[in-house]
């Protein structure tokens, strides 16, 4: 019997030193790759004009960082993230713009899409910028990121915005209005049009063409719903409303132009000031 037992357990033993060998045999470990380098078409100075909106801007190509592994070249797929930032901020500044760009070696933006990028990081038109763009290649879940050099091209952004203003669809910028209507702020909730003085006191005041504010004052909902508003842009009419992107973002968020939920969610009874910025496409809700 004692024979046996030895026996079994030096089966044992070799089997699990076996698997264990196998396992390091398996093992896949990361052995480098090469940052890749970046490089445009042209860099110099550019002004960008509306009229050519839909023109090619510039043409961005980027080497292929070839990640190795200790079983070969990986056959991953590798994201490539275009980061844009101004001069200076190292690419950490809160206004950098990033663009996933999968399984490719190119990018060639219109006019259109790289004003964008600029006006969201609110840069003001007709001014110049210097402008920083380099290339962040990542595997999978944003693994083993590896950045390529950086270019440096001066770029006049146009008047923009993230998302349409009010007055816009009028055939200008026009102060065509924009008014909050929602439960959290007492009757008459959600009706719309705004009977008098709710017009008045629930109109945002126009700072510009693409910023406007309102102080207004939030009160409990009614028992059994859950606080919210929206913004409109002309009274009576729900079809241009504006909403926000994320359910449940009361502080800050992005929005957008369209007749859908979900709402602005209220940050609760108390006074606050609500900031509406069409030029980065962005809201933010502040005590006073």
């Amino acid at each position: 019997m004692k024979n046996i037992l030895k026996l079994i357990t030096g089966s044992f033993l070799l089997a699990v030193l076996f698997s264990a060998c196998k396992k390091d045999e398996n093992q896949v470990i990361f052995e480098g790759g090469t940052a890749p380098v970046f490089s445009v078409s042209s860099t110099a100075p550019l002004v960008l004009l509306k009229a050519n909106k839909d023109n090619v801007a510039l043409v961005f190509n980027w080497t292929n960082p070839n990640y190795r592994f200790n079983t070969g070249v990986s056959s991953q797929d590798v994201t490539y993230i275009l980061q844009i930032d101004t001069a200076g901020k190292n690419f950490t500044s809160g206004n950098i713009q990033e663009k996933s760009i999968a399984n490719d070696l190119s990018f060639a933006p219109t006019v259109k899409e790289l004003n964008t990028f600029l006006s969201k990081m609110e840069l003001v038109a007709g001014r110049q910028y210097n402008v920083e763009l380099r290339i962040k290649a990542t595997l999978a879940g944003g693994t083993v990121p590896l950045y390529s050099n950086v270019l440096q091209i001066k770029i006049t952004p146009y008047l923009d915005f993230a998302v349409e203003p009010p007055g816009t669809e009028a055939g200008g910028y026009l102060d065509a209005g924009l008014w909050v209507i929602g439960n959290c702020f007492g009757a008459p909730h959600w009706t719309n049009p705004l009977p008098s003085p709710q017009d008045v006191k629930h109109k945002f005041t126009r700072i510009d063409v693409l910023h406007y504010e309102l102080i207004i004052d939030f009160v409990d909902p009614p028992v059994g719903q859950t606080g919210g508003y929206k913004m409109i842009q002309t009274q009576g009419v729900w079809g241009t409303q504006y909403h926000a992107m994320t359910a449940g973002a009361a502080l800050s968020g992005e929005f957008e132009k369209r007749d859908d939920d979900p709402q602005f969610a209220s940050p609760g009874a108390g006074r606050y000031k609500i900031e509406v910025n069409f030029q980065t496409g962005k809201y933010k809700l502040t005590p006073q």
